[in-house]
């Protein structure tokens, strides 16, 4: 099921980038459009026809793509009412809150830590500086289908508190409701309940973070609410988290009308592992990524052949008993597998240029390895701090960047949650120093006014 490539042959499949703009769009998603909208166009196409629409007929267009994409009634709120909030923190498991509490402080006490400081200078003649301010609004989308992710809440919302951020909004797939043979709500009470519309989880998850604006929204039609705005959701400044293709493609489109964190694509994990590495844990390891989608990559890197079988024999082993096994029988063989290295060195070569989301260092010495990584969005130190641990627990967000865009992006953080504003203070005498500077650049660009600007200072 997975199989060992060797460094030539994983160049030109498994560990290729391939650009957003040349992947195929599956037959299947096709089929869907073309089933909604009567004619066969490109999810480019649908996704702006979606977001036109919502922008242009605002909660009558946004009901109207809910009830046709997700099933949601036409007749239910959008957005989910604070009682229905807290109930679902009080019926939660108590252990499973127990564990999203320590998760939550972890996250907090973590993010607390990156500077956030506003800085000045009267260094340069007068006074220079940054202002460091919040964003005042953000939209989370928050991944609901057939694995609900209550960690994403955390992740995403406790950075943006510790950021300053004072509105937060979620928006997150509502669930299909179960109807009757007339095609009506079995339980009609459902309509003012969003423990029918919405993974109750998650919604524990928000009221755990005191999130209290949250809309029972998914899709493109989602990302038209957050960046244009309607008569029941405002408008926010800025997006984020991931979701499927046409989410990514919304969040694409309507970039520039509002701020986004990036463009995320399917999961993806490297491991890099020598012969001191146990084959059980590294199989486990790999299961672990692959199992969230069918395009999911979960890619081991070893100068290890007697590894790299173990590994294998492993993987099959632990996976006949993993109730996700369809997925996992379509992402181990499709974008994942096992590459022989020469060595460490070149491992770690191999890893700079994929330039995964996640890597994990089986290795006997990960800190001096470490040394030589220079992309990855996060990287996992030794056995005992494997990427499950990063996923729920640890502490750093599990927000990172995807599909290479590790060379330059950064993994979820409070940055992310403000911008910088400028100051400029300068002093009559530092004016006049520099202003005939600033007046010969401006001529120097044909641009007059710019440069009688600064001469009327000089005069």
């Amino acid at each position: 099921m997975l199989k060992i490539y060797d460094v030539t042959t994983a160049k030109q499949t498994i560990l290729k980038r391939i650009p957003p703009d040349e992947t195929a769009v599956p037959p299947i998603v096709l089929d869907r459009i073309e089933a909604t909208f009567g004619e066969r166009i490109s999810a480019e196409e649908a996704v702006r026809r979606i977001l036109r629409d919502v922008r242009n007929r605002g909660d009558i267009a946004l009901r109207e793509w809910s009830s046709k994409l997700d099933g949601f009634p036409a007749e239910a709120p959008i957005r989910v009412p604070a009682e229905a909030l807290s109930a679902a923190l009080e019926s939660l498991d108590p252990d499973v809150r127990a564990a999203l509490e320590v998760a939550a402080e972890r996250i907090r006490e973590f993010h607390r830590r990156q500077p956030l400081t506003s800085w000045f200078t009267n260094d340069l003649g007068g006074t220079l500086g940054q202002f460091i301010r919040p964003i005042q609004r953000v939209g989370l989308y928050v991944p609901g289908g057939t694995a609900p992710l209550p960690s994403s809440v955390l992740m995403s919302a406790i950075p943006a508190q510790v950021a300053g951020v004072k509105e937060i909004v979620v928006v997150t797939p509502p669930q299909r409701p179960m109807m009757n043979a007339e095609g009506r709500m079995q339980n009609s009470s459902a309509l003012n309940s969003a423990f029918s519309l919405v993974s109750p989880v998650i919604l524990a998850a928000c009221a755990l973070c005191r999130v209290t604006e949250v809309y029972a929204l998914g899709g493109a039609q989602a990302i038209a609410a957050l960046a244009y705005g309607t008569e029941t959701v405002p408008a926010v400044d800025k997006i984020f988290g991931p979701g499927n293709l046409f989410v990514t493609l919304a969040k694409r489109q309507v970039f520039g009308a509002v701020g986004i964190d990036g463009l995320a694509g399917p999961t993806e994990t490297v491991v890099i592992a020598d012969d001191s590495a146990k084959p059980a844990w590294v199989a486990a390891d790999l299961l672990a990524q692959a199992e969230h989608d069918v395009l999911a990559s979960a890619i081991l890197l070893t100068p290890s052949r007697e590894l790299a079988e173990a590994v294998q024999v492993e993987v099959a082993r632990q996976m006949e008993t993993l109730p996700r096994a369809d997925i996992l029988a379509q992402s181990l063989p499709g974008q994942s597998g096992i590459v022989i290295t020469q060595d460490l060195d070149e491992a770690a070569g191999l890893n700079n240029l994929y330039a995964p989301e996640h890597l994990c260092l089986a290795v006997r010495d990960p800190w001096a390895l470490s040394e030589k990584i220079t992309n990855a969005g996060g990287i996992f130190m030794g056995e005992h701090s494997f990427e499950v641990l990063g996923d729920y627990v640890a502490g750093p967000s599990h927000v990172m960047p995807t599909g290479g865009s590790a060379r330059f992006a950064s993994p979820l953080n409070t940055w992310d949650f403000v911008h910088i504003v400028s100051l400029i203070a300068l002093n009559q005498k530092t004016t006049a120093q520099i202003a005939p500077l600033a007046a010969r650049i401006a001529r120097a660009e044909s641009l007059e006014a710019h440069a009688r600007s600064a001469d009327c200072r000089i005069q």
